[in-house]
């Protein structure tokens, strides 16, 4: 067992909270909905930017590559001045929705380098410009491009030209759990010495000047030491439940520069100051030489030491600081030799720990091992603190749970006054998406699952808990409408979950935890079945569902025809869910015969929505086109009529996901639940016409149940597979490239509604503009459809055999399939033959500089064509997802993957 998995050991035991001190700190606290009180909703122009510097936050705290507690009462990170930028570099700089010409984008160069499950080491890099940053010039530049350009990034004004900027790397070391080595070290990358202020920062979150806050916190400087030291003290007993003391210690003798955590009022509103020290006193003491601005007295909520330093061409220089609780008479040494050496036997545990979990075939290819360890070490990073208290801030807008309806409707998520969310949480980017939703968690949980199960684990039992779970069984999707519908993906998430840490502990399945999971998942099961199936007939409607721009028309506002859409994806989502409630049931069941009766339940439900998709005989309102042999959405008019949304996208596409394996001892040895079965599939052959049933033996005896049989999944894989529909040389697209000479269009009242093939940036403003479910490649439903290819496989074995890609004349096992598109995949990020990454597209300086070229950025998703990475640049939430595709690769083979994707060990179960 390495030093790391030992910390998790502890962790999981309870024996030390390895977890208190962690990255949870928000990249972006302003624009978020949490800290929006305006009339109109609009969260981004309530809170900009600009105010950020100089306005006390309610609900939490951003900065640059921070750290914070887990309650986020006490908060650390960096702040620079190049002595030209008109703020300080005090959080990252981004466009709101509003300004970007492709919605919400930040635009910096900050990277995620490396990180343990314990956060016992870390690292992060910043580029920051040594000319002024062209804050203006990215504004109106982008405000004046239409959705048919590029955005304009950071690269293309020319700040990074001739490398006059500084790398500034910060890192840290856990000595203990609450004993916190720093080192920064700022290179001048430049060819000639610059100036740079250096003011790494720490502060305590606001928690006094809102109407129900305790007392204020103190920050004072320790007098008569050889380092410049802070004692943090708090003074509220109820905050001591969570954190006490701490002692901030600067290596040497430093200016500390003290201020007040509280808004200046009056810059931003023109009305007195509560305090005479604000929160940009700081900035305002640097910048424009406001001495008044900070305390002399050296005490406040807020202190930087202040570090002026020049750096030579090449130069790095470095300085260190620790957290700790301990104060300086229990301290012999605060930098001594023993500093570096934790940092150096940190690395070290890293190493060690990493190298671990990462198969070997993956280690011999060290590119594959880069990218694998940074986009793992990316969703270590992306964990926040997020803390909304739904009843409390909805109060705070005069809004209670007896206000009526009418008045309420107008505010944002006023159906959900029994949230009150106080936790850490994976999220999917810490600067565009702040705030977690539902189905990237499912994702973000397969990656972080490699490296920290129990954690997983979690994340996914948070959603199911009462803070969480609406009363009615719904399951949130984010804080800008908790009301709004995600795919169910938490049953299969949940299952991938199960599966992976029963591997890990020889067979044996946390059963309890997939007992807790399976009962909240009933009622979200249910209020999906009382609330989304329109006609009552198991075709299901959902909205978006997650694909944005996918559809015709917004699939979550009123149709403009009137009437409403069956959806083919919103259908193909619910058999899934149905079908990981019938293989957890089965699970359950041969443990506790109780939850026999479930996977009757279970496999009927799974049969019946599935049934529904295709009925026996014509139909043309039905989801499957014989002709096509592809499924479609269908708008149901107001007068009863049909028609099908001819679009070939994922929405079809998804039809292949709805597949469960099983051995065939597992139904042996539920007998009551096996005959039952049978009953049922005798007296309903209706269902069973179109659809692959779980009574035909496959590859090893196995069972299978899925919404494709044979020969609608031989139709379906050849549209999949085909390189001018849906296959890219990196990856499955959202939408086939058939529709790019062929686009579609629907007429209603004198007006076309178009879907065209559009590869990159959404040129749309459906959902905000800044996805693009039209053509680009998404890694987390591409891991669906290779989790799909390896369950039939692990039927079908290979005698199955399909074209691939269509047309080429070449035969492949399903699994061969599935590693070929892994490979196409996992290409995005790696050196091509040239040393090119296809994620940086056109950007050479992250191709050819050195010192740029082997840092990976994880978008949101990847153009369909050539796979630059495109939306969101940190997403290390769900393309995090790349890091499991990796391991796999390098794990699994044909044995393996057919004795995964089944229910466990049945010699453990009762006879």
């Amino acid at each position: 067992m390495t030093a790391e998995e030992q910390r998790l050991e502890q962790n999981r035991t309870g024996k030390t909270d390895w977890y208190k001190w962690g990255p949870y700190l928000s990249e972006r606290q302003w624009g978020t909905v949490r800290e929006d009180y305006s009339s109109d909703g609009n969260a981004w122009n309530y809170f900009p930017h600009d105010h950020a510097r100089s306005r006390a936050y309610r609900w939490g705290e951003d900065g640059l590559g921070g750290i914070t507690d887990n309650h986020n009462l006490l908060c650390f990170a960096l702040a620079l001045w190049n002595g030209k930028d008109p703020i300080l570099k005090e959080r990252l700089f981004g466009l709101t929705n509003g300004e970007g010409n492709h919605g919400e984008d930040v635009k910096e160069y900050y990277f995620y380098i490396d990180s343990t499950p314990t956060h016992s080491y870390m690292k992060y890099l910043y580029k920051y410009p040594q000319a002024e940053f062209p804050y203006d010039d990215l504004l109106s530049t982008n405000r004046r491009r239409s959705r048919y350009e590029l955005e304009y990034e950071l690269l293309d004004t020319g700040i990074f030209d001739d490398d006059r900027y500084f790398d500034v790397f910060v890192e840290y070391a856990k000595a203990d759990v609450e004993d916190i080595l720093i080192k920064i070290s700022i290179i001048n990358r430049g060819s000639q010495t610059d100036p740079i202020h250096v003011l790494p920062t720490l502060w305590f979150r606001n928690t006094w000047s809102w109407t129900d806050g305790g007392t204020k916190p103190v920050l004072k400087k320790v007098e008569g030491t050889n380092n410049s030291v802070v004692h943090a003290h708090i003074t509220d007993s109820l905050l001591n439940q969570y954190i006490s003391d701490y002692y901030f210690y600067c290596d040497g003798l430093v200016p500390l520069l003290f201020t007040e955590n509280e808004t200046n009022n009056q810059r931003l509103f023109n009305t007195p100051n509560a305090s005479l020290y604000v929160k940009d006193g700081i900035n305002n003491y640097i910048v424009h030489g406001q001495r008044d601005a900070v305390n002399p007295h050296k005490i406040g909520t807020k202190v930087s030491p202040h570090y002026e330093i020049n750096i030579g061409a090449g130069e790095t220089k470095v300085i260190r600081l620790r957290l700790s609780k301990s104060a300086p008479i229990d301290i012999s040494e605060e930098f001594g030799a023993e500093f570096d050496q934790i940092f150096m036997t940190r690395l070290k545990e890293a190493d060690e720990f990493y190298k671990a979990v990462t198969p070997p075939s993956v280690l011999a290819d060290s590119d594959r091992t880069n990218v694998m360890r940074q986009a793992l070490a990316g969703m270590m990073w992306t964990k926040q603190y997020f803390y909304y208290d739904l009843d409390k801030w909805l109060r705070e807008r005069n809004v209670t749970p007896w206000t009526l309806a009418a008045q309420r409707k107008h505010v944002r998520n006023s159906d959900w006054f029994h949230m009150h969310n106080d936790d850490i949480i994976s999220m999917p980017d810490k600067w565009e998406y702040p705030w977690y939703a539902a189905w990237d968690l499912a994702f973000h949980v397969i990656p972080i699952s490699l490296i920290d199960p129990d954690f997983a684990k979690n994340q996914l039992m948070l959603m199911l808990k009462e803070d969480y779970l609406h009363p009615n069984g719904q399951i949130p999707a984010y804080e800008w409408n908790f009301s709004d519908v995600n795919p169910p993906v938490h049953a299969w998430a949940t299952w991938e979950i199960y599966i992976r840490d029963r591997e890990l502990n020889n067979g044996v399945g946390d059963i309890e935890f997939l007992k807790y999971a399976f009962s909240k998942l009933l009622i979200n099961f249910t209020w999906w079945v009382n609330r989304k199936d329109e006609g009552g007939d198991n075709l299901f409607q959902g909205g978006f569902l997650g694909l944005d721009n996918i559809g015709v028309f917004d699939r979550s506002s009123q149709l403009p025809t009137g009437g409403y859409l069956d959806q083919a994806d919103g259908t193909a989502w619910m058999v899934f869910f149905s079908q990981q409630m019938f293989e957890i049931a089965i699970e359950l069941a041969l443990h506790d015969q109780l939850y026999e009766d479930f996977a009757i339940k279970f496999l009927e439900h799974t049969m019946w929505i599935a049934g529904a998709m295709d009925r026996m005989g014509e139909h043309q309102d039905e989801l499957w086109d014989e002709e096509d042999g592809f499924f479609y959405d269908v708008l149901r008019f107001p007068d009863g009529n049909s028609t099908r949304l001819k679009v070939r996208s994922l929405v079809g596409l998804l039809s292949l996901m709805a597949v469960v394996v099983f051995p065939s001892e597992a139904f042996a040895k539920l007998p009551r639940f096996k005959a039952e079965a049978q009953k049922f599939i005798m007296q309903h052959p209706e269902l069973t016409h179109n659809i692959h049933l779980p009574n035909q033996p496959g590859h090893r005896n196995r069972l299978m149940l899925s919404i494709l049989n044979e020969n609608k999944l031989r139709h379906v894989l050849s549209k999949m597979l085909d390189e001018s529909e849906f296959l890219s040389d990196y990856g499955i697209r959202s939408l086939s490239r058939y529709h790019l000479e062929h686009p579609y269009s629907f007429y209603h009242a004198g007006q076309e509604y178009k879907v065209g093939y559009v590869p990159g940036d959404s040129t749309s403003g459906m959902f905000g503009g800044n996805s693009n479910w039209r053509g680009p490649i998404w890694m987390p439903v591409n891991l669906l459809l290779l989790r799909a290819l390896f369950h039939l496989y692990a039927y079908y074995g290979d005698s199955f055999t399909v074209e691939y890609p269509t047309g080429s004349g070449k035969h492949l096992s399903l699994f061969d399939v599935a590693q070929q598109i892994s490979e196409r995949i996992v290409s995005i990020f790696l050196k091509d033959k040239s040393g090119r990454r296809p994620v940086y597209g056109g950007a050479e300086k992250f191709q050819t500089d050195p010192h740029w070229h082997d840092l990976i950025l994880f978008y949101e998703y990847f153009h369909g064509d050539n796979g630059a990475g495109i939306g969101a640049s940190h997403q290390t939430g769900w393309t995090g997802c790349v890091a499991r595709i990796i391991h796999a690769l390098g794990y699994f083979t044909k044995e393996r993957v057919s004795d995964i994707t089944t229910p466990g060990e049945l010699s453990r179960y009762r006879a």
